[in-house]
């Protein structure tokens, strides 16, 4: 009931102001969606291989279950974005390695939202289309000593390093955007 509810004001917000924030109460203009200043991140949809995904779109940011890294679509290919080569994906809830985000679930491949103008034609389960917002990552300070149990494709914005931070199963990886 409670998940229910979350999820429908999530919905309401998003039709009624395409902007949303999450763990806090108020949101910038100039933002679609950010998120609260918890010790908790964002994780990325966990995909069985992103080369398999020809539709994908420049920006695309998934966690590639092939190799245990975070990836980003950039131009013709898809740039690395973990670095070490010693990711896992062993679920944080059961310890299951090899588990998937999904397992029981059964996925629905239309499943979509968008938050600003609807593009249903853009590939993608989490759309933020508007052309002058942006989205602001959940920020944390020191998240490889601050997150309890991080789940495999965290991404979060490190308030101390000044540093985006991947997590791939195993350990952080922290990079510039340049």
């Amino acid at each position: 009931m409670k998940n229910t509810l979350i999820f429908s004001m999530l919905l309401l917000s998003i039709f009624t102001s395409a902007q949303v924030a999450i763990g806090k109460t108020t949101v910038s203009p100039s933002v679609s969606l950010e998120f609260g200043s918890e010790n908790r991140g964002l994780v990325l949809p966990w995909v069985t291989d992103v080369t398999a995904m020809t539709t994908a779109v420049n920006g695309t940011i998934a966690f590639n279950q092939a190799d245990h890294k975070v990836k980003v679509k950039y131009a013709a290919g898809w740039k690395d974005l973990s670095i070490d080569n010693t990711g896992t994906t062993v679920d944080p809830i059961s310890g299951v390695n090899g588990a998937t985000l999904q397992n029981p679930l059964n996925e629905n491949s239309n499943a979509q939202v968008s938050i600003g103008t609807n593009t249903a034609t853009v590939p993608g389960i989490l759309i933020l289309s508007d052309t002058n917002k942006a989205m602001v990552l959940p920020k944390v300070s020191d998240p490889h000593l601050n997150i309890i149990d991080p789940a495999p494709g965290m991404i979060v914005f490190d308030t101390n390093k000044k540093l985006y931070a991947v997590f791939n199963g195993k350990v952080w990886s922290f990079w510039r955007s340049n």
